[in-house]
């Protein structure tokens, strides 16, 4: 074997991470260094945009803005962790099918539902009067709306990490303590980095949150930046300045990450515990099915009042008013989709062996994460829009990339949990009889852990969808998503068209989530 191919086999585990390292770095490390040049550069003048951040208005809303996220996480986690222990652990009627509709709302764009609350609870909504709609028009209304769609993210962690607990750990402590008490004292503190993670994508959706606060007329932060990007007061040096605050911020959200989420959380969302013990609701269990009703209820209701609003007049228009938006947003999430599950095949699996090299990648990628979406947006749009890459920016390319920046995190943790809990021995003799690390890839992570690819590529896709606030600062003209196509929509359009747009992006998400559902399914049930 000649020199070069023995280097080149010796050095090919490296040689992928360099690989995916180039493109993450491409794709969301690019555009924070050109932002950062350009504020370096953009606010030495006391006159220029960096006065921007001299007006008390905008740290005024920067802290409205951070008062609501916050608001936002502690109301989700009071709600979300008792709903984890009534779907996970306790003996309440009814529950899976409760969760499964409340887990549903996650996956929609936040304004959709706030759309939906419109119509229960505007002016002229089914149960609207003047003082519902003042209720609805206000921080108040904000905080709930978002509160209502991001709590089932606590929820599936909560119940996720409830399922994952060694049995041996609580087995122990109920030979002394009744079951809640083993659940408050010993099950609620070891799903903890699953709670701090949970805490940490609620806050950081919530501060990045744009198309609810707009919506509803309520001034926030990261309608100051897309203010000045596409609305009436353009103005894209300043834009550059406003997401200063914002940087040092993702900043801090990724070194809370690192302190108290990190690698624990493959441990308490891995692999499900095969038994686990139950809490016995007794005379309580007609709570436990209300709670659990309740939640289903206000997933659902401002689903069902969109396809009211529709009816057949709105959905006979879907065709005209929708253009080819949807297909933009199937088309531009299968690819970065797909993408983002190659690159989490590869550093997900170095993330989960405990390779050096993998560590700053997925820290690189939980940073695009945290940061607010106004931040990645500006620094795409101050990347790309150029005359040398006008091709890129004025395609779909623009919106994979933006959106594989954004969520890379998404498939590279799914796929590092799974791996983490399969054994090593497996590519370890395949490497002893000298199969090159490319082959072991194909032939062994990727059969084994197929499960966990599926559903790597399915979040990645889902969260693609359902993305509104990072897209809609770049993409292409004419070649809109469906989330920017109802956005734009909702503030002229015909309410009915609006609302069967938005009924539409539900059945699309619904589809995908149930056929992922029956394929998991009929995967466990089928024959081994």
């Amino acid at each position: 074997m000649d020199r070069p191919l023995t280097v080149f086999r010796r050095h090919e585990e490296q040689l992928y991470l360099g690989a995916a390292g180039l493109v993450i770095a491409v794709a969301a490390l690019l555009p924070l260094l050109v932002l950062c040049g350009q504020l370096v550069s953009s606010t030495a003048p006391a006159s220029g945009p960096a006065a921007t951040l001299a007006s008390a208005r905008i740290w005024l809303l920067l802290a409205r803005s951070l008062g609501v996220a916050a608001a936002v996480t502690a109301l989700a986690l009071g709600v979300g962790v008792p709903l984890g222990f009534i779907f996970a652990r306790t003996d309440a009627p009814g529950r899976w099918v409760a969760f499964a509709l409340h887990a549903f709302p996650m996956f929609l764009p936040p304004f959709l539902l706030a759309l939906g609350w419109f119509h229960w609870f505007g002016r002229q909504g089914l149960l609207g009067s003047e003082t519902s709609s003042r209720a609805l028009f206000s921080a108040g209304g904000l905080i709930a709306i978002l509160v209502a769609t991001f709590t089932p993210i606590v929820t599936s962690l909560a119940a996720l990490a409830l399922s994952a607990i060694d049995p041996a750990l609580e087995e122990a402590a109920r030979v002394v303590a009744r079951p809640w008490r083993v659940a408050t004292h010993i099950s609620l503190g070891a799903i903890r980095p699953a709670l701090a993670l949970a805490a940490l994508i609620v806050f950081a959706l919530s501060l990045s949150e744009l198309g609810v606060p707009t919506f509803l007329r309520v001034d926030l932060y990261p309608s100051a930046v897309f203010a000045r990007l596409g609305g009436v007061d353009y103005a894209p040096g300043e834009a550059v300045a406003l997401v200063l605050p914002l940087l040092g911020l993702a900043l801090i959200l990724l070194v809370a990450e690192r302190r108290f989420v990190g690698a624990r959380s493959f441990a308490v969302l891995g692999a499900r515990a095969a038994e686990r013990f139950t809490i016995p609701l007794g005379r309580w269990r007609v709570v436990g099915a209300l709670a659990g009703l309740l939640a289903a209820v206000v997933g659902l209701a401002p689903l069902g009042a969109l396809i009211g609003r529709a009816g057949l007049g709105g959905f006979s228009s879907v065709p005209a008013w929708m253009g080819g938006s949807l297909w933009n947003s199937l088309a531009e999430a299968s690819l970065a989709a797909s993408i983002m599950t190659a690159l989490g095949i590869v550093v997900g699996r170095a993330l989960a062996r405990r390779r050096r090299a993998a560590a700053p990648l997925d820290a690189l990628a939980m940073l695009a994460f945290v940061m607010p979406a106004s931040v990645l947006g500006v620094g795409i749009l101050a990347t790309w829009n150029r005359s040398a890459t006008a091709a890129i920016y004025g395609s779909l390319a623009i919106v994979v990339i933006g959106w594989t920046a954004r969520y890379l995190i998404v498939s590279t943790r799914t796929i590092a949990i799974a791996v983490a809990q399969s054994p090593l021995h497996l590519e370890e003799a395949a490497a002893a009889v000298g199969s090159p690390f490319g082959r072991r890839l194909r032939r062994i992570v990727m059969p084994l852990h197929r499960r966990g690819i599926a559903a790597a590529w399915l979040l990645a896709f889902v969260f693609c969808l359902r993305d509104l606030e990072t897209v809609v600062l770049f993409y292409p003209a004419g070649r809109e998503p469906l989330t920017v196509r109802i956005f734009t929509l909702e503030a002229n359009g015909p309410p009915a068209a609006v609302a069967a747009l938005a009924a539409l992006q539900i059945a699309v998400v619904a589809g995908v989530v149930a056929g992922a559902g029956v394929a998991q399914l009929a995967a466990r049930t089928g024959p081994r």
